[in-house]
């Protein structure tokens, strides 16, 4: 891959408070919006622009990556490039949002789509799962009418297991067609995962993701489980993966926790050596997060890229999401 020539450059960046449309229920928290930063970078005649969220349960927020990002805006603006990038920023959102707006700039200035840089396939319209909060039954009732489109659910965990039961066949009833994983947010513990899974296959659950807490993940070693156990929290980056990747069988890659494409794509690589399946995901951001992601999602087997659907003003939403599927159009992210 090719990086942008080392010439000075401005940069500058900004905060959308990212409403969403109603209040998100996980494990241990509730989420009105994701205050989300926006960095651009400009050569005078390109501008680039990279978005994150950051990682809300590493206290990696808008004050933090503001403050990232200005303590590299000298060696920026002096000419350091997307690879040098990789050393003057630890993963995190400070450094996706500008990695990202590295990876357009130099889409825009070599007149080549940023899916053709990163050495993917031509985007497509990709299957996207649409994500339910972890609320009570009769909530998600209420919600599944306005899911009728999706072909994959998934269902958020709140950590005790007799309301999930219920959360999941709720969902399982009203929807016996569509393809369900459920992601617990880190809320179970090692003795609740026997008959966690057994419920889920019960049920025809696909997937489960990050039942246990971040830093507990050794209890995964010699546990078989029936359904694929996958990755979020648990494995952050590049490292974490080559350290924990043989504990799951799937590896949910998100821009935020990594730092940006350009890890993010070396992740991608490195877990379907280990034989793992490939998920991409992310923080719930806007169409201009989802760009980037979408480039990964290329070459992945899951897509969990619903993220400007849960946003109230995020006004091309609507467009880029149809009978399920997501396809965010090259030409608005770098040059098409």
């Amino acid at each position: 891959m090719d990086t942008v020539s080392r010439t000075a450059l401005s940069l500058t960046h900004r905060c959308d408070p990212m409403r969403m449309k109603e209040p998100f229920r996980i494990s241990g928290y509730l989420f009105e919006g994701i205050p989300a930063v926006i960095a651009t970078l400009g050569d005078g005649r390109h501008a680039g622009r990279g978005e994150a969220a950051g990682v809300y349960y590493l206290n990696d927020d808008r004050a933090h990556m503001e403050s990232e990002i200005e303590r590299v805006r000298d060696a920026i603006e002096q000419g350091a490039d997307r690879q040098a990038l990789q050393h003057l920023l630890p993963a995190g959102g400070a450094r996706n949002a500008l990695d990202c707006a590295f990876w357009e700039l130099e889409s825009l200035q070599q007149q080549r789509p940023a899916w053709d840089l990163a050495g993917v396939p031509r985007p497509r319209p990709l299957v996207t799962t649409f994500t339910l909060p972890a609320e009570d039954p009769a909530y998600l009732l209420a919600r599944l009418p306005g899911f009728a489109h999706a072909k994959s659910i998934k269902l958020k965990l709140s950590g005790d297991l007799a309301a999930d039961t219920a959360r999941v066949e709720t969902v399982r009833r009203a929807r016996p067609d569509a393809w369900i994983g459920v992601d617990a947010n880190q809320g179970f513990v090692s003795d609740d995962l026997d008959a966690l899974v057994a419920m889920l296959v019960a049920q025809r659950v696909s997937l489960l993701e990050q039942p246990l807490r971040r830093g507990d993940e050794q209890a995964l070693r010699g546990w078989r489980s029936p359904v694929p156990v996958a990755a979020d929290e648990s494995i952050l980056n590049l490292e974490e993966l080559e350290q924990l990747g043989d504990l799951f069988q799937v590896m949910n890659i998100k821009l935020d926790k990594c730092g940006g494409l350009t890890e993010a794509l070396a992740m991608a690589a490195l877990a379907a050596r280990m034989g793992m399946q490939v998920m991409v995901g992310n923080m719930a951001g806007s169409t201009l997060s989802t760009a980037p992601a979408f480039v990964l999602a290329q070459l992945c087997q899951l897509v969990d890229l619903d993220g400007p659907s849960s946003l109230a003003d995020d006004p091309l939403a609507d467009s880029i999401y149809e009978d399920g599927m997501v396809m965010v159009p090259a030409a608005y992210w770098g040059h098409a």
